[in-house]
């Protein structure tokens, strides 16, 4: 019984070390030395702020969570395509540091394909990459609403080496006290989605400051 006890022992430890090695091992974030100088909110209506006063958008208030300035560059509207024809306008001629890319809800209300969204998507965060600045993919999804999406994003963000940020509207959506319609929070639901790309976009600022910091 002890031989049995401890082999299923060591075999739970090596399991163990190889998920923490693995994770560990994840490709790094591209650009996490990146000399810019504004987080840029690219996106749609949800980037843009739908349905509340100006400064009740999750850009407003990330802006005041974090001392980077914070432009949003988002619009109502929007599918991933226009997103695409407006980056360098709007993103890649603002010194960015990071960009916080939120597209997909247009694209499938307007039967863009999804192979079509996560291409464009793909290729706003090379063009990002390409310009020096690290990358978040926000996610949209809310439980089985998006659930594909959500793991296509996640993929590409993996194997592009930006950060994923998940299920933004995730408890906003089901919840009518924290939306002005049937999709878009209410300033009460932009606090959350706020909250939820600081906690996410955080640890990579922190990094980057330390990698930034003039030596002595």
């Amino acid at each position: 019984m002890k031989i049995e006890y401890r082999r299923s022992i060591y075999a739970l430890t090596l399991l163990l070390a190889v998920y923490l090695y693995a994770g560990c091992t994840g490709k790094e974030i591209v650009n996490l030395h990146s000399k810019g100088k504004n987080i840029i909110c690219f996106g749609d209506s949800i980037s843009f702020g739908y349905g509340v006063d100006t400064g009740e958008d999750y850009p407003a208030v990330l802006s005041r969570l974090v001392t980077i300035p914070v432009i949003n560059a988002g619009v109502d509207g929007d599918t991933s395509r226009d997103g695409l024809r407006r980056i360098d306008i709007d993103v890649l001629d603002k010194n960015p540091l990071l960009v916080i890319v939120e597209f997909g809800g247009n694209d499938f209300l307007k039967k863009l394909p999804k192979a079509d969204t996560l291409e464009n998507v793909s290729q706003m965060v090379d063009k990002i990459h390409a310009k020096g600045a690290m990358v978040a993919i926000a996610d949209i999804s809310a439980g089985m609403f998006f659930r594909d999406y959500r793991i296509a994003l996640r993929k590409l963000a993996r194997e592009k080496g930006a950060i994923f940020i998940p299920s933004i509207l995730k408890g906003i959506i089901t919840t009518p006290q924290l939306k002005s319609d049937f999709l878009h929070p209410n300033a009460d639901g932009y606090v959350i989605v706020a909250k939820r790309v600081y906690r996410a976009i955080l640890p990579y600022l922190k990094q980057n400051s330390a990698l930034n910091k003039p030596k002595k």
